[in-house]
Order: C-alpha cells, then structure tokens, then sequence
C-alpha cells in the first residue's frame, strides 16, 4: 500500500539557526499525535545533521534537497549522497525544475544522482513537470512522460519500486497559481497509468505519487482527497509551521 506523504522543499530559506528552530518547532507541533501520512522536510545541505537531530525520526523525515552526480572526488562545492546519507537523512529531492532550469541538470546527470542515491540507501524524491507553454499547447502528457522514460524509467522495477515521484506544473510554482484539482489528478492518473505500463499495475499502484505547486492548507484537502494525489512537496507553506501542519492535517 503506498504511502501518504507530505514534503516540505525549504529551498534557500533559514539560516542556521532558523533553520533549527523551524525543525524544533515542526518536531513539537507533532509530538503525541497520529499522523496520517510521512512528514518530510526538505533542507539546505548545511542543516541537514542539525535537523535529524533535532526531530523525532518516527514522525519527521529529512531530506537533501540534492546530490552530487559523482561518488567521490575532486568536485569542490559538491555534496554526494554518501556524505547525506552519513547525516542521518533518509531522502533526496531530484530534478527539480529550478535545478534544471538554472543549474543545467540533463537527464544524463540525473539519471547518476538517482543511482547514486538508491546505493546509498535513500529515496528520491523525484520532480516532473511542464512549463506554461507546453501545458497551453496541451503537450503537458507528452513531456512529461518523455522526462520519465529519460530517467527513472531506466531503472529495474525492484529500483523504480522505491522512488517518489512529485509532479510540479513550473507555471504553479512559487507563483500562487495552482492547477485544478481536476488538472492535477488527471496528470497524476495518467503518470500512474505509464508507470503501470512500464513496470505493471502492483508497482503503480503502490508508487507515491505528489503533488506540487502552491498547494496549500485551503487547497490541500480536496487535492489529497483525489484517488491519484498520495500528498504534497510544499514550497513556501513549509516555511511556516502553522501553514505546513495545516497541510499534513489534511489528510
């Protein structure tokens, strides 16, 4: 049965020790509560050791918002999924669509971040999603199905088994606009239906599928009732422990 699961990406946000407190306070506004879903958050590199410490690791996850596409080496200001994994985190954000917009990501870098990562025994959390004119010429299935089979569809079924993906529209990101629920759930269905098609209908439906951009504690309740939307990776509502816990109350 797949998981529930909501995701905060932080993004560039909180200096350290901002950082530790919006953990800290994340970590006591869930103590002694049944969640009905996997509490995830995303942090800069620099807190990642600060924030597995500081939260209870049966009610809050901790991911990397990247990896290094290298093992190892001479790659000055990278950070490897070895050296995540040595923090204590459990997760990686992968392919964001800001990292390959401004960073230049391809399909061939992050299909070795995603290796690199299931070696080292974390789950990628994997992005997709179509740009503004892709969705206005209706392409949005298309392109997105062409960013899977370019990456993660290259990977074993035991491998594709234990990923997350997250469908991020770019034209709803950051920008207050969100898709329809009903522009959501038929891109998570049909995501759903390819993933079946590659690695048949018991991995599909047991495949975490998010969804991201703008979602928020208004929205979140009838996107999350959707039979396809598993949960959320939150921008700018993670930054808010009211806003964010509002969001995993939703389920």
């Amino acid at each position: 049965m797949r998981k529930n699961i909501v995701a905060g990406n932080w993004k560039m946000n909180k200096t350290l020790q901002e950082g530790l407190a919006l953990a800290t306070e994340l970590n006591e506004a869930l103590a002694g509560e049944t969640q009905k879903c996997d509490v995830v958050i995303g942090v800069p590199f620099i807190h990642l050791a600060s924030a597995v410490a500081a939260v209870d690791a049966n009610k809050v996850g901790v991911a990397a918002q990247n990896c290094a596409n290298k093992e190892s080496g001479a790659y000055t200001g990278e950070v490897s999924a070895a050296m995540v994994k040595s923090t204590g985190a459990g997760y990686i954000i992968l392919g964001h669509s800001e990292r390959r917009e401004y960073y230049g990501e391809t399909s061939a870098i992050l299909n070795d971040k995603v290796a690199l990562t299931l070696a080292n025994g974390l789950t990628p959390i994997y992005c997709c999603g179509e740009a503004l004119d892709v969705r206005n010429a209706n392409e949005q299935n298309v392109y997105v199905k062409n960013q899977l089979e370019e990456t993660v569809f290259n990977l074993s079924a035991e491998d594709f088994s234990k990923i997350v993906i997250a469908y991020e529209p770019i034209w709803a990101i950051g920008t207050g606009v969100t898709a329809s629920t009903e522009q959501a759930q038929d891109m998570l269905a049909f995501i759903r239906t390819i993933i079946a098609e590659k690695f048949g209908a018991v991995i599909a439906e047991n495949t975490s599928i998010l969804y991201g951009g703008s979602c928020n504690a208004k929205n979140a309740p009838e996107l999350f009732a959707q039979p396809d939307i598993d949960g959320g990776l939150i921008g700018g509502a993670s930054l808010k422990v009211a806003d964010f816990k509002a969001i995993i109350d939703a389920f």
